[in-house]
């Protein structure tokens, strides 16, 4: 299908994708660079490409309104987070092509990732209303009050691979926490968060409250705005190396952060799962948006008894898979973010299969185009092999076996990460015990899916600090502060 652009009502003119202020704009030079759609290699759309200077415009005006915004009530906040709700699911269908053209993942995949981020619009909405203080009295009998306020202008960075989702899991909660904001998202996948601008700006956001820089110089981007003493929070989604370079940068003004990081997500099968349920689960957990998320199943780990069914099963499973563009309704996998993440697949697969892996399914370069790779498993891969000490980021699952569940639980700890963690089993002992040892942020038992807007999402270890999404969301943008009172 060639790329029509049905979206004229949420994307502005091309290059003319800076929002400050209330208006859309371009650079005072006139520079853009092109967004490709991965699975197709065309075109999309020229975006502005943000300086430093423009970053600087988006602060003043994020800071101008601070104050105003500060003072809007609860109610004031709700009724623009639902109206902008509503606004994304009236447009669910050109969200959700916007993903697949830009981003590559499949378009039922992405209509599910409407649903999803849509749900934080929502979500926040109500949490607005419920950001509840409290009353005491000191043991000495004095009175104290416990308050909640907004922290201030905050600096989003969001990541490529679900660029509605990340972009609405913070600017939800800042919103309704009373904060201004800047946005920068990934500059391999913008247009998601430009159409969702636009939607907040219909939906009655004031001017200066929300601000978009599209820029491909991220980092003097982000030091700028990090060095400048105006703004009080960053939260940032992506890779491990870059959040830690932002915490370092960040405590030049001590600012409060949150940090969603890198993921080395184990996945284990005791002897006792349903066998059909664990492939089920893993199929979820590792090729959801082609293996591109931090929450995918990066390590499986399957016990000995049940091994030789789990991936008789497994194999017979991936090779049906149909692998294409994204747009076709009957594809299950469709293309990587680009060709240098295809060239990463052929490596780690490669060194698995020298330090010892069995190639069982996929494991080569598909033939639809270069940001193509065949959905793989290695069996028996050696637990110092890349793939299984690396975050993966592409549809590669590695399975090792073990023995006993303390052998399992062992290795599946054995990593600097702890964001997402996944368990099949029968044992309600066992599901208990996973459950006290597991070291991750987020763990799910007998389920290949668990982020929702309702609940806390973020990690342990070096997969960040603070939390997203749930009734906690909404104190990560808010300041608590203690008030004593003497009559």
């Amino acid at each position: 299908m060639a790329w029509t652009n049905p979206v004229a009502d949420l994307l502005p003119q091309p290059g003319n994708t800076l929002f400050v202020n209330g208006r859309w704009e371009p650079t005072a030079s006139g520079a853009t660079f092109d967004v490709d759609n991965p699975s197709t290699g065309e075109t999309l759309f020229a975006v502005s490409d943000g300086t430093t200077e423009d970053a600087t415009r988006a602060l003043d005006s994020a800071a101008s309104t601070a104050e105003v915004w500060a003072a809007s009530s609860p109610i004031e906040r709700r009724t623009v987070l639902e109206a902008a709700y509503e606004a994304v699911m009236d447009n669910k269908a050109i969200f959700a092509e916007l993903m697949t053209r830009e981003m590559g993942k499949t378009y039922k995949e992405a209509l599910g990732e409407v649903n999803y981020g849509a749900g934080f619009l929502k979500w926040f909405a109500e949490e607005a209303m419920r950001t509840y203080g409290r009353t005491f009295h000191l043991p000495d009998g004095r009175k104290g009050l416990v308050t909640h306020d907004p922290v201030g202008p905050c600096y989003l960075v969001t990541p490529w691979n679900f660029p509605l989702a990340m972009g609405t899991r913070k600017v939800g909660p800042a919103l309704a926490a009373g904060d201004t904001a800047v946005i920068k998202p990934a500059s391999a996948t913008p247009l998601t968060t430009i159409a969702l601008i636009e939607v907040l700006r219909q939906a009655g956001v004031p001017a200066g409250v929300v601000n978009l820089v599209t820029s491909k110089h991220s980092t003097a981007i982000s030091n700028t705005l990090l060095d400048d003493p105006r703004l009080r929070k960053i939260s940032f989604t992506g890779s491990t190396s870059v959040g830690k370079a932002l915490m370092a940068r960040a405590t030049n003004q001590v600012l409060r952060t949150s940090m969603e990081l890198g993921g080395n997500a184990p996945f284990i099968v005791f002897d006792d799962a349903d066998v059909d349920k664990a492939v089920e689960g893993v199929l979820l957990a590792k090729f959801r948006n082609n293996g591109q998320a931090c929450t995918a199943a990066n390590r499986i780990l399957v016990q000995n008894g049940i091994a030789p069914a789990f991936v008789a099963k497994l194999k017979a499973a991936v090779e049906d898979f149909t692998v294409g563009d994204g747009m076709d309704e009957e594809v299950d996998v469709s293309a990587l973010i680009n060709e240098q993440a295809v060239e990463r697949m052929e490596r780690i697969v490669a060194d698995a299969v020298d330090h010892g892996a069995t190639l069982v399914a996929g494991g080569h370069r598909d033939g639809h185009g270069p940001c193509f790779f065949e959905p793989t498993v290695l069996d028996n891969v050696p637990r110092d092999a890349e793939v299984f000490t690396d975050e993966i980021f592409g549809p590669v699952l590695p399975i090792s076996r073990f023995d006993t569940d303390e052998e399992g639980m062992a290795a599946a700890n054995d990593t600097v990460f702890g964001l997402a963690f996944y368990a099949f089993t029968t044992s309600i002992k066992r599901s208990e015990w996973v459950q006290r040892h597991a070291q991750a942020g987020v763990l799910a038992i007998n389920s290949g899916v668990l982020s929702d807007a309702s609940v806390p999402f973020g990690g342990v270890k070096q997969s960040g600090v603070g939390r997203e999404g749930g009734a906690e969301g909404i104190y990560e943008y808010m300041n608590t502060k203690y008030t004593l009172v003497v009559s």
